[in-house]
């Protein structure tokens, strides 16, 4: 019986209320080697069904979605799917809102204005922690 292959593309599952913002952190996560945008969503519960659904190693939420609240849906996925690393993505960056998501169980929180170079880093470590080195 053969082993499965080794999934090496990370796959990231975008959840942000605003559309052209959607779009363009879709754009820039897709220009990461070997991260691949398999779904996006702008409100809590169809991120939740998406993300279990496409088998996401990675979702990228805001706290303001369409319904439902950012901090509600990490605090979900750490309860229900534990494996996704969940990255807080945010223009609501104060102390307050970067507490609540370290007890709902953020594995990573990042404005999104002055840090967002600081979350596609974060995500390109991701995908060098799981992608093989070449031989």
């Amino acid at each position: 019986m053969k082993a499965s292959p080794v999934r090496t593309r990370l796959q990231v599952f975008l959840v942000e209320d605003a559309t052209a913002v959607r779009g363009k952190i879709a754009e820039a996560l897709s220009a990461i080697p070997d991260v691949t945008v398999i779904g996006e969503a702008e409100d809590a519960a169809s991120a939740l069904t998406g993300i279990a659904q496409s088998g996401a190693d990675v979702a990228v939420v805001d706290l303001r979605l369409a319904s439902g609240s950012g901090i509600e849906l990490v605090a979900l996925l750490g309860r229900e799917q534990p494996s996704v690393v969940t990255v807080v993505l945010t223009n609501h960056s104060g102390a307050p809102f970067r507490a609540a998501c370290q007890r709902a169980g953020a594995h990573f929180f990042f404005d999104k204005t002055s840090e967002f170079e600081a979350a596609c880093e974060a995500i390109e470590t991701l995908v060098k922690q799981r992608v093989p080195p070449a031989r």
